[in-house]
Formats: structure tokens, sequence, C-alpha cells
């Protein structure tokens, strides 16, 4: 790790509001480098430089940090650990649950789970909409999984009561949010603008109508 890239963690985290410590600050590194072993291979993402990965996938994670709350988080259609993997590490008394029907994926997943020694993530490769856990959720996150609604169709029903489904989209998407189903609700949408990201970004929370009664 250079002192460039780990300033550059440091700075773009505490943009986001997010405190890194030096501990998490080298599990992050350490994501990136066991990324890009694996990606030689398995072709795990699209993006290509350890600069877009810092951006689009440890920035753009991070995002969420700050506005996730509850002690238990599902990820959905995580891919190979974004956010959930980011966001543990930076939020390591929060346990986190990463879902995705991909082997390859949830194979790295479960790998940097295990080399970066993070006992708050627990990695299950299904589908979402077959996935029941034992004990529900706070909330569950999706980024760039679906739509918004399917995303409470084939999700809704990890999330306890009064929690919330917590989707990250780029544009805000006035069409789904007009196209949810009448028993979700949209609470709130916060725009979030993510370092070195040059588009836009918004979170946006929904619950289920009879989840809150």
């Amino acid at each position: 790790m250079t002192p460039t890239e780990h300033d550059r963690l440091l700075s773009g985290a505490n943009t986001l509001g997010v405190l890194l410590t030096d501990e998490a600050i080298l599990k992050l590194v350490a994501l990136l480098d066991l990324l890009a072993k694996w990606n030689s291979v398995y072709n795990l993402t699209a993006l290509r430089t350890r600069d877009e990965w810092i951006a689009l996938h440890l920035f753009d994670s991070l995002s969420l940090a700050p506005h996730v709350q509850g002690e238990r988080v599902v990820d959905v259609g995580c891919g190979p650990g974004f956010p959930g993997l980011p966001v543990a590490i930076a939020k390591p008394h929060q346990h986190w649950t990463l879902v995705d029907s991909n082997q390859k994926k949830t194979a790295f997943a479960a790998q940097a789970v295990a080399e970066l020694a993070l006992q708050n993530v627990d990695v299950r490769q299904s589908r979402i909409e077959s996935f029941r856990p034992t004990e529900n959720f706070d909330a569950v996150v999706s980024r760039a999984y679906s739509s918004l609604g399917d995303f409470v169709r084939t999700a809704g029903h990890l999330v306890k009561p009064r929690g919330n489904l917590i989707a990250m989209k780029g544009r805000l998407p006035k069409d789904e949010l007009d196209a949810l189903p009448k028993d979700f609700l949209c609470d709130r949408v916060i725009p979030i603008r993510v370092p070195d990201v040059d588009a836009e970004r918004h979170l946006i929370f929904m619950h289920h109508v009879r989840n809150q009664g």
C-alpha cells in the first residue's frame, strides 16, 4: 500500500462521514489486492483499474455506511461483495449477510471474509426469493440489483417489522418510484456525492406498509 492510496482512502471516507481506523484501511487495501488476484481469472467485475475500484466499489459502497442502521443487515444481489464487505469493514459491530446466486462471486466474497478475518460477515449462495433466514434483518440493501419494484417483491420478506429496504441508485428513478407495489412506501430519498465519481447517486428508503403498524 502506498502512502498516497492510504491517504486517498482516509480522505474519501472522511468526505462521506465515515471514520476509518488504520485496521479498516489495511483490510480495504487487502480486499483490493484479493480482487485483483481473482479478477484476472474469474472476471468478477467489469472495472479494470485499481483507481476505478477505489471510487466505484469502495467509496460508492462506503457512501451507505452513515445511513444504514440496525444490528443485522443483508446485502441482496451482493455480487463479489459490494457494498457489504466495505461497509462491514468500516462498521465491525454491525453484522452483515451477503446473498447472491452467482457461485464465483459468492466464493470470492467468502474467501475475502476468511482472509480478512471478518467475524461480522456471513456469505450465502442463494436466489433472493428463496433465501429464508432464521431471523429477519433490520435493513435490506441492494446496489444495482434490479428495479425498485422487483427489489421489494423479491426481498421484502427479509425485513423485520419497522425495518427498511434501502436501494442504492444512480439517477433518481421516478418511474420506478411511481410503480412501487401499493403495499410498499418510500420513506425518504437521500442524494449522495461520492468522491471521484462524476455521476448522480441516491439512497432510497422503503418499508412494507404492514410492518409499520
